[in-house]
């Protein structure tokens, strides 16, 4: 059986050296590839397809969590395990509605790491210890807020379902070949729904279609 081929990205020199060690001294994963920038791995991904990627959020030049979104976009088979040392609800959320595998934090590392990668490896989704409690608060918070029904939510059908291809990174263009409506029409739903919701920036668009369960990985496996 051949190796799974792993590659790393990380801007932390001394993290990245350590993490390659541990797993070459398993010879059941192989180390393809380092990166230390968002680009750098992009570029790197151009010329070899691991079976995972290990990606850190907080990095140069084009952050983790948007170079996730684009490895996804552009390499969907490619498996994506964060390992970072943000603990927000914000960013664990944000990544799994953009098609991250799972969610390790750094100072579980030590101890979860393979158990991270083999949840990943065999299609479950992996979240850190000591996040998952947090996220079966906000999963339970977010079922009684949906019973309550209240508010009533303003977006009609069509908007709802805009908002979700949003949320998911796709372009107005994309957007609008899916739905084979114009790209401006999406942009003139998408100033109605900020102005709807009060909304400023995007971010916070991406926030809502979360919390009110409209993205396409709201629904998925939590593993141990």
């Amino acid at each position: 059986m051949r190796p799974y081929t792993v590659v790393i990205a990380d801007d932390h020199v001394m993290f990245r050296q350590g993490l390659k060690k541990i797993i070459d001294a398993n010879p059941a994963y192989s180390i393809v590839g380092e990166a230390s920038t968002g680009a750098e791995l992009l570029e790197l991904l151009k010329k070899t397809t691991p079976d995972l990627v290990l990606l850190d959020i907080s990095m140069p030049q084009l952050q983790g969590l948007d170079a996730a979104k684009e490895i996804k976009k552009r390499y969907p088979k490619v498996k994506i395990l964060i390992l970072t040392m943000h603990k927000s609800n914000e960013y664990l959320n944000y990544a799994l509605s953009i098609g991250a595998d799972g969610y390790l934090l750094k100072e579980d590392a030590d101890s979860e790491l393979f158990s991270a990668i083999d949840t990943v490896r065999h299609h479950g989704v992996y979240i850190s210890p000591l996040l998952s409690p947090q996220l079966k608060d906000l999963l339970l918070r977010k079922y009684r807020e949906e019973r309550s029904q209240v508010p009533e939510d303003p977006l009609t059908k069509r908007e709802k379902e805009i908002l979700r291809h949003i949320a998911e990174g796709k372009s107005s263009r994309e957007i609008g070949a899916l739905l084979d409506i114009s790209s401006r029409t999406v942009e003139h739903h998408r100033a109605n729904m900020m102005r709807k919701l009060g909304c400023r920036k995007i971010a916070e668009l991406v926030r809502y279609a979360i919390q009110k369960g409209y993205t396409a990985d709201q629904v998925f496996p939590i593993m141990p």
